[in-house]
């Protein structure tokens, strides 16, 4: 790994961790709204007749409430997610043309399967992250088809 490489690591590997605490932050809001707590706490498993305070609610619901409703912190910290994984992708595939292209693509499916989950949501963030998903999978699956026509056209340089 070369220095630039670790550097780039390690900057957004900061950038994470803010963006991270940023939006537990943001999403413990959740605690003050209980008539939410039925629509946004997927990790406590709150049912109608199950009665419960604020305590009981999970830490990673802060984060779904977060997303849902203040979506800045949440996307900044998705996109800095993605960013280290396709970095980490690329430092350890990238004496293989034909890795990093299957690497690429597995993440594009992957972006793709994710928009489902938050598709058809009625809040300001779900429609975000539904559309970040859907075009981060594509702009990845289109990468990963013109790195790999790049080798079997022979016009890849070495790098």
């Amino acid at each position: 790994m070369t220095f630039n490489n670790l550097l780039q690591m390690i900057i957004a590997a900061l950038f994470l961790i803010v963006f991270t605490f940023c939006t537990w932050y943001e999403g413990s809001e959740i605690m003050d709204r209980p008539w939410e707590w039925k629509y946004s706490t997927y990790f406590t498993q709150v049912d109608d007749d199950q009665a419960m305070d604020a305590g009981d609610i999970s830490n990673f619901d802060h984060f779904v409430y977060a997303a849902k409703f203040k979506p800045l912190f949440p996307f900044l910290m998705v996109l800095t997610a993605s960013y280290l994984i396709i970095l980490t992708g690329y430092i350890l595939f990238k004496r293989s043309i034909k890795k990093v292209a299957l690497f690429l693509f597995g993440l594009g499916v992957l972006f793709l399967l994710s928009t489902g989950f938050v598709s058809n949501s009625p809040t300001v963030g779900g429609n975000i992250f539904q559309a970040f998903f859907l075009i981060g999978g594509m702009i990845a699956i289109i990468g990963a088809a013109l790195y790999y026509f790049r080798m079997l056209t022979g016009l890849h340089t070495e790098i």
